[in-house]
């Protein structure tokens, strides 16, 4: 019993440790791209691998300008996210590379964000942290 108490623990404090080091990447890194934004107060990140795939539901409030997102750590090669409408319908794409949106709507609507990773073929996969961030300005 003292073993399992003992993993979970230190499960736990791993857990923590990658949530405070994809906190301080996305300070670092991600917060210039809001610029003349005002970040909401939500803060959307997950430590992904080469493979993965992310999705984030974001309601948004009509004539309100609003940035959209999504940055990630170079480790994890060209990361691309789409947004969908509440019918599963891709509005939006970064396939251009582009690594944000600018957007306003005339009705209230809730949007999905899908996230990929792209696969890759090495031996060792890497982890890194990608971030969805929104801001707005009236």
């Amino acid at each position: 019993m003292k073993r399992l108490s003992l993993c979970i623990a230190v499960l736990s404090l791993l857990s923590a440790s990658a949530s405070a080091q994809c906190r301080t990447f996305t300070k670092r890194n991600c917060l210039p791209v809001l610029e003349g934004y005002a970040q909401n107060d939500n803060y959307n990140s997950a430590v992904l691998i080469a493979g993965d795939e992310a999705e984030l539901s974001v309601t948004f409030l009509p004539s309100t300008e609003y940035r959209v997102a999504v940055c990630a750590h170079p480790v994890l090669g060209d990361v691309t996210f789409d947004i969908l409408d509440q019918q599963g319908i891709r509005i939006w794409s970064n396939s251009n590379g582009e690594d944000h949106v600018d957007f306003s709507l005339q009705h209230a609507q809730r949007l999905r964000f899908r996230i990929q990773v792209p696969d890759t073929d090495a031996a060792i996969l890497h982890e890194g942290c990608v971030s969805l961030l929104v801001g707005s300005k009236d």
